[in-house]
């Protein structure tokens, strides 16, 4: 069985879209709120849709006298829609589910049922074709709800009783750099649902076993990364430790303008590379600084591969969620006071211990 809030009023700990699919008995995966609802939900599930899919609200207001009250203090309402796993309508939702983890972007349209009208469902391709439709859903209504989606962003007609949701894939980041502060990165990223990619032209150090949680480990010999494929909606950080490697790396990726590009390093290497880059790409300074989180991380303190780790993954969260974050940024007049300290000698002569195998 599949719930989906598919609701929320006020205060609510998950937003609607949040999932929980029940297995055997007593086991379920997901969650709809912070734990209040879950044990109460799960225990009655499978009496509630004994005749279909059905939307049951819940409160968890403070002295709530709601027939079903729970009033732990969350302070909302939310709408739940249960039903049931052997449909035709939930295998297209699932099928959905797992096209976006695949980085298929897919609308998802849900006629919730009601008196008169059982639950029906339709599946929109990025394309704007149909992937799926019910059986009982008219050719006139797919029409009009494929407009309202393609043209207007979505139901107008809230009195449709329709649940709209845009099944994204998820955030991909790429981490280039396969060192041990790298990580920790990796760990977090993945825990948030993230597909990760580590990449390192250092094959002792971009291996499979290191990083168990990314989804794709590469060696890439001679700097050739064009081959990882980084699109505009992606989040990249550059943590090779190598100069040279970071400078062709950076000049790779930011004409990519990637989402998210961090660099890691002190201030003074980071306005080096600019510099460089700069150069290179026939940019301005202004253009470079523009593109890149540097030093990379917000400021929240502490010390280590996991509070850099933390300071990181938060700025990236901040950044693909559309944000405002107080990141700390190069400016120009930066980059040029850090160039007329010194040049880039002082890196390229330094062999960082992570080079030796």
């Amino acid at each position: 069985m599949l719930i989906t809030l598919v609701r929320a009023e006020g205060s609510s700990y998950r937003r609607p879209g949040a999932r929980l699919l029940l297995g055997a008995p007593g086991e379920y995966a997901g969650t709809i709120s912070g734990g209040c609802l879950e044990t109460e939900v799960v225990r009655k599930a499978e009496w509630m849709v004994r005749k279909g899919a059905v939307v049951e609200r819940y409160s968890t207001m403070f002295d709530d006298t709601a027939d079903v009250p729970f009033g732990l203090g969350c302070g909302g309402i939310v709408d739940l829609l249960l039903e049931p796993a052997n449909t035709a309508e939930c295998e297209a939702l699932m099928a959905a589910l797992a096209a976006a983890v695949a980085g298929e972007d897919t609308t998802v349209l849900t006629w919730l049922p009601r008196e008169g009208r059982g639950l029906q469902r339709a599946v929109l391709a990025a394309s704007g074709d149909y992937t799926f439709a019910s059986d009982r859903l008219t050719e006139p209504e797919l029409v009009a709800a494929r407009a309202a989606v393609l043209q207007r962003g979505g139901i107008e007609d809230a009195s449709a009783g329709i649940f709209l949701e845009r099944i994204i894939a998820p955030q991909r980041l790429f981490v280039l750099g396969a060192g041990d502060d790298a990580k920790p990165l990796v760990s977090m990223a993945a825990l948030l649902g993230w597909r990760v990619s580590v990449a390192d032209g250092r094959a002792q150090l971009a291996r499979s076993e290191r990083f168990p949680e990314a989804e794709r480990v590469v060696t890439v010999p001679g700097g050739s990364y064009a081959g990882l494929g980084i699109q505009a909606n992606d989040a990249v950080v550059l943590m090779t430790h190598s100069y040279e490697q970071d400078r062709d790396l950076l000049a790779a990726v930011l004409p990519l303008r990637p989402r998210y590009l961090g660099l890691l390093g002190a201030r003074h290497r980071s306005s080096l590379l600019v510099c460089e880059v700069a150069g290179m790409l026939k940019w301005t300074i202004a253009e470079c600084c523009a593109q890149i989180y540097a030093p990379v991380g917000l400021d929240l303190g502490g010390d280590g591969p996991e509070a850099i780790a933390l300071a990181v993954i938060a700025e990236v969260q901040a950044c693909c969620m559309g944000k405002y974050v107080a990141s700390r940024r190069l400016l120009p007049e930066d980059v040029e006071r850090h160039v007329n300290e010194g040049g880039g000698a002082r890196y390229l002569q330094l062999q960082c211990a992570m080079d030796v195998a």
